[in-house]
């Protein structure tokens, strides 16, 4: 126990020790301010050290957040034991060992009463404190997971800004290479290419720091970047486009094609006698980029920062895959076409939304229940002591002790018991099915 737990316990012992002195005793001396001190501290340190050692102890054993159930039930059956136990030990100390009183009527009369009444009070305290630690538990596992959450999408944007980062060296580079082949075979080409490539990278400024463009708007900006290549190859070089109207307006990502047409025109040989033949299409929600395979025999070892960075930039907005399909006669690459526009930081956020709304039915859930149970503890005792004073002969209190508690009981099997876990079994079933089909 720290030292904050036995400072406010200190607290409690003086509280109830100068309350009981007040009020419940008749004398008023410095000595039996001392005793109900001291029978104050009996009471608040047994029971609650007794209590402490038992949430130690299942807290290490059973995780709140992940054994509810487990914890919650064997934090009921060893709350009752607990508290029976030390309230009947520290009542047989007051009465019977301190103040001499027959042993025979423990169990009756004021004694039995007092021994009733004491063991709710400690129940309810204990119960309390039980819901407190819930609660505390479930906002540290949700603050958590929220954080860790916000983490992976920071790791994650960071991760895509760093690969649309690769796209401008990258495009410069390889276009730059074009021009100073095509300066030494053709000057006013050149010149012309060299303007045909300002107004295309242009356009990779602008789309390179959006996390996905429509397929149109692609299928447009690859076909410029094709007429640039013309000029180059000429008649070495065909392009065929294919492309479903439906799916003009689904997304991909920015400069896809663009990378895919540079990598084919990187890896093969094209000739007047032998074009090479590029195809772009449509099919089953993929954009197909395939080409006759031409492939040069004596190349040096590529960075691979296109298909690389196609691939990973998919695999942070979606679980769709790229395919790469290689044969003895083309290369092929499908690259999925998205229906929604998603972006790096949606997954997280939404996990971190639905993580809160959870936590948040949980706690009004648990705050209905320990509220029900609070006032059961408190009205409960009062309506025994007024049953008791004014007709001890009829003890009318078994009807409301019996219906609200059996309330009750329902009620902590709905937050606790069956039904919500049969409820989220049966969601989880659905939203699978779901996710197969």
């Amino acid at each position: 126990m720290n030292r904050k737990s036995l400072i406010t316990i200190s607290w409690i012992t003086f509280f109830i020790g100068t309350l009981t002195f007040v009020f419940f005793t008749d004398e008023k001396t410095p000595e039996l301010y001392l005793l109900n001190m001291v029978i104050a501290g009996l009471y608040s340190f047994t029971i609650s050290i007794g209590n402490g050692l038992v949430n130690d102890f299942l807290n290490r054993k059973y995780s709140w957040v992940e054994d509810t159930r487990t914890r919650t039930v064997l934090g009921i059956l060893g709350t009752l034991l607990v508290n029976i136990v030390l309230v009947l030990f520290c009542n047989y100390v007051n009465f019977i060992i301190y103040q001499k009183q027959d042993f025979a009527e423990f169990f009756s009369g004021t004694m039995g009463f007092v021994n009733w009444f004491t063991i709710n009070i400690s129940l309810l305290i204990s119960a309390v404190l039980h819901a407190k630690g819930f609660i505390e538990a479930l906002k540290s596992s949700t603050r958590q997971e929220v954080v860790q959450q916000k983490l992976i999408a920071k790791s994650a944007n960071a991760q895509f800004e760093s690969l649309k980062n690769q796209l401008d060296p990258h495009f410069l580079f390889n276009s730059l290479n074009v021009l100073s082949a095509l300066i030494d075979e053709n000057s006013e080409q050149a010149q012309r290419f060299t303007l045909s490539m300002s107004k295309i990278y242009r356009y990779v400024l602008e789309q390179k720091d959006k996390e996905l463009v429509t397929v149109e708007e692609e299928i447009e900006f690859a076909g410029t970047y094709c007429d640039l290549l013309k000029t180059r190859f000429e008649d070495s070089v065909t392009f065929d486009f294919n492309v479903n109207e439906k799916d003009l307006k689904s997304y991909v990502v920015p400069l896809s094609l663009q990378l895919l047409l540079e990598n084919s025109i990187k890896h093969n040989f094209a000739t007047s006698g032998k074009p090479l033949n590029i195809e772009i299409y449509s099919e089953n929600g993929y954009l197909f980029i395939e080409n006759n395979l031409q492939q040069r025999e004596q190349m040096k070892e590529s960075a691979g920062i296109g298909l690389s960075n196609i691939v990973q930039r998919y695999a942070l907005l979606t679980k769709q895959n790229v395919f790469i399909e290689k044969s003895s006669d083309f290369f092929r690459v499908k690259i999925p076409i998205l229906t929604q526009k998603k972006t790096a930081m949606n997954i997280p956020l939404s996990q971190e939304s639905i993580a809160y709304q959870r936590a948040s039915k949980r706690v009004k859930e648990l705050k209905g229940f320990y509220g029900n149970l609070l006032s059961y503890c408190l009205v409960i005792p009062f309506l025994i002591f007024i049953n008791v004073r004014t007709s001890p002969d009829y003890h009318w209190f078994w009807w409301p002790m019996f219906g609200w508690g059996l309330g009750l009981s329902l009620n902590a099997v709905k937050v606790f018991g069956i039904s919500s876990n049969w409820e989220e079994k049966q969601i989880q079933k659905i939203l699978d099915k779901e996710n197969s089909k």
